[in-house]
């Protein structure tokens, strides 16, 4: 009997996630995530679409932006590469590394502020790639924060676009003047 309740059990195993770590995801970002988020509202493309018609949860966008090279040749041109992504989200890049400088921590806060409109229990959503760590370093450090209501969508715009919804081209959020 429990031979075979471990042959029935063990295909639902190997596709389990990755247990969740204790503290943030240091390295090796791309990769298989973990179902969970301690303290965060798990969602799928569906319920994400759903969240975002509402309009009522701000959407925050944590894929990483490539810095310009320090060595290329002069007069060589250098353009972003352009992300495509759910419309109306604030795009924070570089938000979701295991380890902040304070600058990017300073950056990310501002962010949140903006996003929730200071309001530590307004709604937000993070999310990057499918199999991107940076938005559960990114969801979870939110939670340290003390905002209330976090939700995790791991698919991120690898699994929006799959359901052909809606994506326009995102900028990254410049904080104001004085900030």
């Amino acid at each position: 009997m429990i031979r075979a309740l471990a042959v029935l059990l063990l295909p639902a195993l190997a596709l389990a996630g990755e247990p969740e770590p204790g503290g943030y995801r240091m390295e090796h970002y791309r990769g298989p995530v973990p179902d969970t988020l301690a303290g965060a509202i798990v969602v799928d493309a569906e319920a994400a679409h759903r969240l975002w018609q509402t309009g009522e949860v701000a959407f925050v966008d944590v894929l990483p932006q490539a810095p310009k090279p320090a060595n290329l040749p002069e007069g060589t041109i250098w353009r972003d590469k352009p992300r495509d992504s759910i419309p109306g989200a604030l795009w924070l890049p570089n938000v979701g590394y295991g380890a902040l400088a304070d600058v990017t921590e300073t950056y990310f806060r501002g962010g949140l502020v903006a996003a929730s409109g200071g309001d530590k229990a307004h709604p937000l959503l993070f999310f990057c790639l499918a199999e991107c760590w940076m938005s559960w370093n990114a969801a979870k450090r939110a939670l340290g924060y003390g905002y209330e209501t976090v939700y995790w969508f791991p698919d991120g715009t690898d699994g929006w676009v799959f359901q052909d919804y809606p994506t326009e081209r995102a900028t990254p959020w410049v904080p104001p003047q004085g900030d």
